[in-house]
């Protein structure tokens, strides 16, 4: 689809905003309600380039949600999951699943992209990761935990790889933190000590799926 990008008239706005060209009516400024103009000759859409990288020879990465509590926490993992190439996800516990409207409110279709499950005791899933070859790795602090910046080729050594997630407040089961190959944190500059989970995932995600392709 070719669209258009249009300017507000009124010099105490001046809003840029983008509509299809197949619109034919007269356009207004959605923010002052002044008339617009056109600013360039529009564009195609379905040209952009595709940014989907070649998948060979990157991480095979799985993510497991421990207790997660907001819906629409994991309605946002599912969607950056989808976009970092995990193509399943265990879902633990009280973690709420697709079949909640508030996680389709923030994965916006990626639920039917990505296989997923649910599990009320996390264990089973742990001992089935581990049966199947994949390295446990937990993102959470404390003493034990290392610098996913710092260690990635140490973690990356062609394993595939189970990427826990824990509860917002209470973190991943101790059991499981126990079990795992690998404790992970991310690097905090601020003030405050953690990052949203969903945000985090994302990170962590992307890191551990496209890390050793950054040059």
């Amino acid at each position: 689809m070719k669209h258009q990008t249009r300017l507000c008239i009124n010099p105490d706005c001046t809003l840029r905003f983008t509509i299809p060209l197949s619109v034919n009516i007269s356009i207004r400024c959605p923010r002052c309600g002044s008339g617009t103009i056109p600013i360039d000759e529009g564009y195609d859409s379905n040209l952009i380039p595709q940014r989907k990288q070649d998948e060979s020879g990157l991480p095979t990465v799985v993510a497991v949600l421990d207790n997660i509590r907001s819906a629409l926490n994991v309605g946002a993992i599912l969607r950056t999951a989808d976009g970092a190439g995990i193509r399943k996800i265990f879902l633990c516990g009280i973690t709420p699943t697709p079949e909640n409207p508030k996680v389709l409110k923030t994965s916006l279709g990626a639920e039917n992209a990505i296989r997923w499950k649910h599990s009320w005791n996390i264990l089973e899933v742990v001992e089935q990761l581990k049966s199947e070859g994949f390295l446990i790795l937990c993102l959470e602090g404390g003493k034990r935990s290392i610098n996913l910046f710092q260690n990635i080729g140490k973690i990356l050594s062609g394993q595939p790889v189970a990427l826990f997630i824990g509860n917002e407040i209470n973190g991943i089961d101790p059991v499981v933190l126990e079990k795992a190959d690998f404790s992970v944190f991310l690097p905090m500059q601020g003030e405050k000590e953690s990052l949203n989970v969903a945000t985090a995932f994302g990170i962590a995600a992307y890191l551990l799926r496209y890390g050793k392709t950054i040059k």
